[in-house]
């Protein structure tokens, strides 16, 4: 239930604020790196206990960056001729960077303290290792897309190359749901009921999502014959 809300309140957002998010990017995306920053500081010399809340939901926790890439990948099935998305349309690559920038908290926090673990041989569950292993090629996957999200990445590159590169964006969100899945199900599994809504509202969210982009496949494929 936590991440509805905070995806409720990042639709929100992404309304009221993509006028300045299209007209001043790059402010934004010094914002994110600055969360990223104290996010940091947070962690190695500690915070007042609110802020410290808000930093572990939001960063640490993924579910700010994790919300604006439900977002940017549900602005993609909308009707073309919606009011939705030709309001977002224009920011979409806007939101994915700083979805990108925010993730790169959580990331580098998940990797520094699990790969010196695993790489001593610590005790670990078959689903924490799966997960893990699954983090690292999501990275891989984030990198190349955020980098190439950026104009000038844009420019450089054959538009044809640059939107094969950009379909990646599908594995990656499917691949998002998967990596959720083997970290809560323990939990979930136990009666954890936390879990269990988390698991609901993720897979609510995700299978939502690639209904829709089955639809919209359709769709297109029949609006192209039919052209």
């Amino acid at each position: 239930m936590t991440f509805a809300l905070v995806l409720v309140c990042t639709v929100a957002a992404c309304f009221a604020l993509r006028n300045p998010l299209k007209r001043w990017p790059v402010p934004f995306y010094v914002l994110a790196v600055a969360v990223d920053v104290l996010f940091a500081a947070g962690l190695a010399f500690g915070m007042p206990r609110d802020v410290w809340a808000a930093f572990f939901l939001l960063v640490q926790k993924c579910t700010l960056p994790l919300a604006l890439f439900v977002v940017v990948m549900y602005i993609g099935v909308l009707p073309r001729e919606s009011r939705a998305f030709q309001w977002l349309k224009p920011v979409r690559a806007e939101l994915s960077i700083v979805a990108w920038l925010l993730s790169l908290g959580h990331m580098a926090v998940y990797l520094e303290s699990y790969l010196p673990r695993i790489l001593a041989g610590g005790p670990f569950d078959g689903n924490v290792v799966a997960a893990f292993v699954l983090a690292v090629v999501l990275l891989a996957l984030l990198v190349v897309l955020g980098v190439t999200s950026f104009n000038f990445a844009k420019k450089r590159m054959r538009a044809e190359t640059w939107k094969k590169v950009q379909r990646l964006a599908y594995p990656f969100f499917m691949l998002v749901y998967v990596h959720l899945l083997l970290m809560l199900a323990p939990a979930a599994l136990r009666g954890g009921i936390a879990a269990q809504m988390s698991v609901a509202v993720y897979s609510a969210v995700f299978l939502a999502y690639a209904a829709l982009r089955l639809a919209r496949a359709a769709w297109d494929r029949k609006a192209q014959a039919a052209a």
